[in-house]
């Protein structure tokens, strides 16, 4: 039977615990997992039997997470580990090598530009940083030693909506995976594989948990791409000396990216997701909907109320009919444009940290995607490490602020920013 998203999000990967009957995912708070027989150890270690060995690779409560995650994705397979800018390491592993590049969007988070822009570098990998309304420009980007696309759905901090089966087309064209961070979006908004895209990356420490309570990060694999195609991904292609030869794409179809990013990823990269953490998220997505319709309506009466105030000079929300994206958010985020925009003051940089230090709901925290409003001045922040060029196109100049707009009362939340708005000269 064909399950709706409401019903997916509360029991996709749970099942009643077979030795005691719990009905929550139980916490498996356990390093390692006793082996029937040394054949049973011996199976396992050769990837000929899936089960669990010990809680760096695979955990009960994880993997349960795992499925919740790649069902709602629609993807075949997923890995959980410690966290959003470690999916993304995660997700490149088995893809690049010393000499190779990625090409991605100049709309990224502030951390991802510079986990892009240096430190991979550490690796032998670069990024070349395009503007992805310019599809001409990312085709262009593109060598022979090119390995993947990456951008986000709605980009952080601006909102911005990515023309997701535009670049698709273009990342088909040139034999290359797309991996889109849909973290701002969440499979309710926006689905990603359907897209077009390859993989899918998430930080689940935002929307996904949604309560501001552990870090986490997931990779999320379509199952569709032939990674042996082309000979470029020979990590999943090639025989795997650690596995006496073992192809992954031939050996596990489907599930080869999936099962690299546990047999070789988590193995020797131990980005470990822990397991309380995974239970904190897996209750979280049970809520996931009835949260995101809530961000979704508030942020469009508030972005809509900011609009017209006359300390603010422009709102990026894609929500709004003035906004230059708002035609792709029936497209590709049908259930709305999310929760995530930010506010231009006329006021510029003195008057953005007025607003923050003159805010009382809203919480001043480097985070966003919580049932709480949040607020940041980016570009002193979270962009801070950028250079005044890549703060403009990330969109976090220095007169701009990133709200990350919660379940509150909406009037309240405006109440709040009209009074800040009053102290910060407007």
């Amino acid at each position: 039977m064909a399950y709706g998203f409401d019903t997916l999000q509360i029991h996709a990967g749970a099942r009643p615990d077979p030795a005691t009957g719990a009905r929550q995912t139980p916490i498996y708070q356990t390093t390692a997992y006793v082996f029937r027989d040394a054949e049973h150890a011996a199976a396992l270690f050769n990837l000929q039997e899936v089960g669990y060995i010990y809680s760096r690779l695979t955990n009960p409560t994880v993997a349960a997470l795992q499925e919740r995650v790649a069902t709602l994705e629609g993807g075949a397979g997923a890995v959980c580990c410690s966290s959003g800018h470690a999916a993304q390491i995660m997700a490149l592993f088995p893809l690049m090598g010393p000499g190779r590049n990625v090409v991605v969007s100049t709309r990224l988070y502030g951390g991802s530009v510079t986990q892009f822009s240096q430190t991979i570098k550490r690796f032998g990998w670069s990024a070349r940083f395009v503007d992805f309304d310019d599809l001409d420009a990312i085709e262009a980007a593109v060598d022979g030693d090119t390995r993947a696309i990456f951008c986000e759905s709605i980009a952080n901090p601006g909102g911005y909506i990515t023309d997701l089966d535009a670049v698709a087309k273009i990342a088909d064209k040139v034999g290359l995976p797309l991996i889109v961070d849909n973290t701002s979006a969440t499979p309710y908004l926006c689905r990603p594989i359907e897209h077009g895209a390859t993989l899918v990356v998430h930080s689940m420490t935002k929307f996904l948990t949604g309560n501001g309570t552990v870090t986490g990060g997931a990779v999320v694999d379509s199952g569709t791409f032939d990674w042996s195609a082309s000979g470029k991904f020979p990590s999943l292609s090639e025989p795997e000396p650690a596995y006496h030869g073992l192809k992954f794409h031939e050996t596990f179809g489907p599930l080869a990216f999936t099962f690299h990013g546990i047999a070789v990823g988590l193995r020797d990269l131990g980005m470990t997701l822990n397991p309380q953490a995974a239970h904190y998220t897996l209750m979280g997505i049970e809520t996931l909907s009835l949260r995101m319709q809530r961000h979704v309506e508030n942020a469009e009466k508030v972005a809509g109320w900011l609009e017209n105030h006359p300390a603010v000079d422009h709102v990026t929300y894609a929500g709004l009919k003035s906004s230059p994206y708002h035609d792709r958010v029936a497209r590709i985020c049908p259930k709305g444009a999310g929760g995530l925009f930010t506010v231009a003051l006329k006021g510029g940089y003195d008057a953005c940290v007025k607003l923050v230090d003159s805010l009382e709901l809203f919480s001043h925290v480097a985070n966003l995607g919580d049932t709480r409003s949040l607020i940041i001045h980016s570009a002193s922040t979270t962009h801070r490490q950028l250079t005044p060029e890549q703060q403009e196109a990330a969109g976090a100049a220095p007169n701009v602020v990133r709200i990350s707009i919660g379940i509150e009362d909406a009037d309240d939340i405006i109440a709040d920013l009209d009074q800040a708005l009053a102290k910060a000269g407007g």
